[in-house]
């Protein structure tokens, strides 16, 4: 009899550790980096390869980094997002194009809008494994003091900007720099 007990036992945990799996957001895989220094670089601008992007810029303000390609396909999905985003001005948009080619994001973004202040270019990706990118689209907050605050894994929709994004940005900005 306990032969049995035991096989039928190790299967029941088994169902049970499945079944909560299953109800997980692949996508929701917390961050390392959260509250921590947003990662260093200097990489040269898409538009302006002889300027160079970099966090330390943005020291003292709130804004958002936004990792996309043109080889993305839910990039194109929140792209519209992130051009009425763009529109209020509630919160800067920095671009970081990750693993692409100057030519095909120079072309997507002519076709689609440029919501980005300024677009990092990222060719090789080096940047993005240093921020802990494992898929493009991510998004994340940085605050006043260059610590990231939250990342957004996959396309930025009006409701996670509504819920989350934007308040944690107001939220944010009323804290001292």
């Amino acid at each position: 009899m306990w032969r049995y007990l035991i096989p039928l036992g190790l299967f029941i945990v088994l169902v049970v550790f499945l079944s909560i799996g299953l109800k997980l957001d692949p996508r929701d895989v917390p961050s390392p980096l959260i509250d921590k220094p947003a990662p260093a670089f200097s990489l040269p601008e898409l538009d302006k390869p002889q300027q160079h992007v970099s966090p330390a810029n943005m020291k003292g303000k709130v804004w958002l980094l936004n990792v996309w390609a043109s080889w993305c396909v839910s990039c194109r999905a929140e792209h519209p997002v992130l051009n009425a985003l763009a529109q209020t001005g509630e919160v800067t948009l920095i671009g970081l194009n990750y693993k692409d080619t100057l030519t095909d994001a120079k072309q997507w973004l002519q076709q689609r809008g440029n919501p980005y202040s300024v677009i990092a270019f990222d060719q090789d990706g080096r940047v993005g494994i240093d921020w802990g990118v494992y898929g493009v689209p991510e998004t994340f907050v940085i605050d006043k003091q260059g610590m990231i605050r939250y990342k957004h894994t996959g396309p930025v929709t009006r409701q996670a900007l509504k819920d989350i994004i934007l308040p944690l940005v107001r939220e944010l900005k009323k804290e001292p720099a």
